[in-house]
């Protein structure tokens, strides 16, 4: 038994089953999701027999924090974190003014295969339980001590490909029981699974959708995400059409800029006729240059120039904080380096 996955009424329901009275219940529910606690041991007000019984036939997950890397220029920490099986994943914690920011996975590695993202060498793993992306907020929560108020499912791994149990996730992470972190504080990024698009918005959580764009015709996205051979750019404005019709939430494109590659003022003109058709807010990525990939971020000059652009046309446009450039910022970028290091 996953405990720290069960809503509060599957809980309730699974103590009842142990003949347990139902108060025990949300006992141990508001030690999981209020006061984070790290194991059953630190639940001071649960009899020692029941946590013991609890111990031997529920699984409570709890993350081993493996490596935690602070950017020296903005205070920004990159997590690495250690999974039951020895599986690595990542997580971002990040300030602004507005709030702090988690950048969570939803998968160890990625199936997608975009060309400019590290969480994909390698290829997919496996995905994560509710209670494993739950617990990268809780670590984090633990570790800084400070209130998390914004999440963003757009660490390793595709979301959608991970449907139910990101979506169970959501549920749990804004529990009025819980967090209650405010679903309008959660935005959810894909690279464009159209399905599973229309399937969230039936949710009608009033979560933000990101949908990672990247080019502005189907050839050169097609070269960039294998996603695109699937599904394309006509169907996705469809589906985000149909995102924003059912759940009255803006759509964002996130729009990382390769030098070279999508970032000329015909790009632009295209971004600027796609982001009108949605209403959607553009967000602008310098991109993070991996490794293992050619591709460079655009100059300063040009993503000035193509901002400007799209302001101009009247366009909702930021360029996206850079935060821990010099910590292996970009998704996938830290677990792959400790898994080559390990392997040497």
């Amino acid at each position: 038994m996953d405990i720290k996955s069960l809503y509060l009424d599957e809980l309730t329901e699974y103590i009842r089953s142990l003949d347990l009275p139902a108060f025990r219940s949300k006992q141990l529910y508001e030690w999981m999701h209020v006061h984070l606690a790290r194991s059953f041991d630190e639940m001071s007000n649960i009899p020692k027999t029941l946590k013991e019984k609890l111990s031997k036939e529920c699984e409570y997950t709890s993350l081993k924090t493996e490596l935690v890397q602070e950017s020296k220029t903005d205070g920004t920490r990159k997590y690495l974190f250690e999974l039951s099986d020895g599986n690595h994943i990542e997580s971002v914690f990040m300030r602004y003014k507005h709030g702090n920011t988690v950048c969570v996975s939803s998968q160890v590695g990625c199936r997608m295969g975009c060309n400019f993202c590290a969480s994909t060498l390698g290829g997919l793993v496996r995905s994560l339980k509710a209670s494993e992306i739950l617990d990268q907020i809780y670590s984090i929560s633990v570790d800084t001590g400070e209130r998390i108020s914004n999440i963003v499912v757009m660490g390793m791994g595709e979301p959608l490909d991970n449907y139910d149990e990101v979506v169970r996730f959501i549920k749990l992470i804004s529990d009025e029981n819980g967090l209650n972190i405010s679903r309008r504080n959660i935005t959810v990024s894909t690279c464009g699974i159209v399905p599973g698009i229309i399937k969230l918005a039936k949710e009608d959580l009033k979560i933000t959708l990101a949908l990672s764009l990247h080019a502005v015709t189907d050839e050169k996205r097609k070269k960039l995400m294998p996603v695109a051979n699937s599904y394309s750019i006509s169907e996705l404005m469809d589906a985000c059409k149909s995102y924003f019709d059912m759940t009255g939430r803006r759509i964002s494109f996130e729009y990382a800029l390769a030098g070279g590659n999508n970032d000329s003022d015909e790009d632009a003109e295209g971004l600027c006729r796609l982001a009108k058709s949605v209403h959607a807010h553009v967000n602008l990525i310098p991109v993070n240059p991996v490794r293992e990939r050619s591709y460079v971020r655009s100059g300063r000059e040009r993503i000035d120039v193509f901002k400007n652009k799209l302001e101009k046309n009247g366009i909702n446009v930021t360029i996206r904080r850079e935060l821990g450039s010099d910590i292996d910022g970009a998704c996938g970028q830290l677990r792959n380096r400790v898994k080559s290091e390990g392997a040497n």
